[in-house]
């Protein structure tokens, strides 16, 4: 029986363009037959990577580039200075070895030998897999012996790092070389009707400004920029055993789902971040521990939320999201084994959504909640 971590996040973000589609638009979508503000998944998973590397130690994580023989090639002389010039062409071995396929970047006419070589498609690594990959090619030049592929996939198919064991890696060349994402996250999206808006900008020319001649005193720059404002449902789940699966370490895959929380409930996409400061904390963080399949709470929504002169969207998505869990239960009898609640809205029935706690401790309840289902240690 798997086990299964979802997190349901209300959050309040005011005028912003966080994430843009590519006409430079705040992203958006139709859901219960209106226009909604919507946030990509990818732009929240970005953050959450970038959380992860800025509180979490290098050999816990990966790297994901299409620049793989770079960086293979510079890890080979770190640990062997002695084999730097045939670095590059050692670390192409390794990716030839598995059939993954590589191809030169370079600027046109240049002459083939110099140019850099990179694989076709994104590649997630985790570190210590780079750095085991190095240590085999090492042993091979030093050896005279050619490359194992058999030995080059175990080491793709251990030693995973927490990023790549969350949001998994997909090998187009080899799928024996797939892994699993243990995490999904949905597309936010706002629990109302959202429209987006026009910020007309002017910016001064400094210099002509202070000049004494004002025959051309008009602004040095001029545009608009779109934005909108919304509050937003967020969700995401992480299945517990594929995720100990991917790590093969109970202590390590409780740190992944808790620095997962801890990121996700935090971060903010950063588009347009300096033009509008719109960073915010969630209005509500409801964690659930689950045994029986995720479910997702986006249907409290499907019908929007109205605008009312006596409260704001954030409290009456509140109770709508309350509201749904209940008919839920009462319906499915699909109730969380565990769940808990950070809220800043003491909405009427928001105890039945679970525990109330402190951010501060959320994350050592979930460990107390899941510890137990992992598999004991050999």
């Amino acid at each position: 029986m798997s086990t299964y971590i979802d997190v349901h996040i209300v959050q309040n973000i005011p005028p912003s363009c966080v994430n843009r589609d590519d006409t430079g638009s705040p992203k958006s979508a139709m859901y219960g037959g209106v226009k909604r503000l919507r946030v990509s998944s990818q732009a929240w998973k970005h953050v959450t990577r970038s959380f992860f590397d800025a509180h979490l130690d290098r050999e816990d994580l990966g790297t994901r580039t299409k620049r793989v023989v770079d960086i293979l090639a510079k890890e080979i002389t770190r640990q062997a200075e002695d084999l730097g010039n045939g670095a590059q062409a050692l670390a192409e071995k390794v990716f030839n070895a598995t059939k993954i396929k590589i191809k030169s970047r370079g600027k046109k006419g240049e002459k083939a030998s110099k140019k850099a070589k990179e694989s076709r498609y994104l590649l997630f690594l985790s570190n210590r897999q780079i750095a085991q990959l190095a240590e085999l090619a090492v042993e091979s030049a030093r050896s005279g012996e050619e490359l194992d592929e058999k030995e080059i996939k175990k080491i793709f198919k251990s030693e995973n790092s927490i990023d790549v064991a969350l949001f998994g890696r997909m090998v187009a060349d080899d799928a024996d070389l797939n892994v699993d994402a243990a995490c999904q996250v949905a597309h936010a999206i706002s629990t109302h009707a959202a429209e987006n808006e026009f910020d007309f900008f002017t910016a001064v020319d400094d210099d002509k400004s202070r000049a004494e001649e004002r025959e051309d005193a008009g602004a040095g720059m001029m545009g608009t920029i779109e934005f909108s404002s919304a509050t937003m449902y967020r969700y995401a789940t992480v299945n517990l055993d594929l995720l100990h699966e991917n790590l093969d370490d109970g202590e390590v895959t409780i740190r992944a789902l808790t620095s997962f929380i801890e990121a996700f409930v935090k971060t903010m996409p950063t588009g347009k971040q300096n033009t509008f400061a719109n960073r915010t904390l969630p209005s509500m963080v409801v964690v659930q521990v689950r045994d029986d399949q995720p479910v997702s709470l986006v249907g409290a929504f499907e019908r929007p939320v109205l605008k009312s002169d006596t409260e704001g969207f954030v409290a009456k998505s509140v109770r709508k999201l309350v509201e749904h869990e209940k008919q839920l239960e009462e319906a499915f009898g699909v109730k969380p084994r565990h769940a808990f609640v950070v809220s800043l809205e003491d909405c009427e029935g928001t105890e039945s959504l679970g525990e109330r706690v402190a951010f501060n401790v959320l994350t050592d309840k979930v460990r107390d909640a899941v510890e137990s289902r992992l598999p004991a240690s050999e």
